[in-house]
């Protein structure tokens, strides 16, 4: 029995990088949605716009994240 060590080591590369793009974009759709309620808005945008626009940044962010989730578990489950 022979390991395929480049494969091997393909499979780590891809699941640590996926792995950290997972937690950045958590990570940032938990700072957008820290913002959409406390920080000030720029001078010449409107609060209620500056709000939506980072709940729908956060939304986007945690939506990825479970779309890899779902991926992986897809994956993983047969059928």
């Amino acid at each position: 029995m022979d390991i395929d060590w480049g494969a091997l080591a393909a499979v780590f590369g891809v699941s640590l990088g996926i792995t950290v793009v997972v937690v950045v974009m958590f990570a940032l759709g938990l700072a957008a949605w820290a913002r959409a309620g406390t920080e000030e808005p720029a001078p010449d945008v409107s609060r209620g716009r500056h709000r939506k626009a980072a709940a729908v940044t956060a939304v986007l962010c945690f939506a990825a994240c479970l779309s890899v989730a779902a991926y992986g578990i897809d994956l993983i489950v047969p059928g």
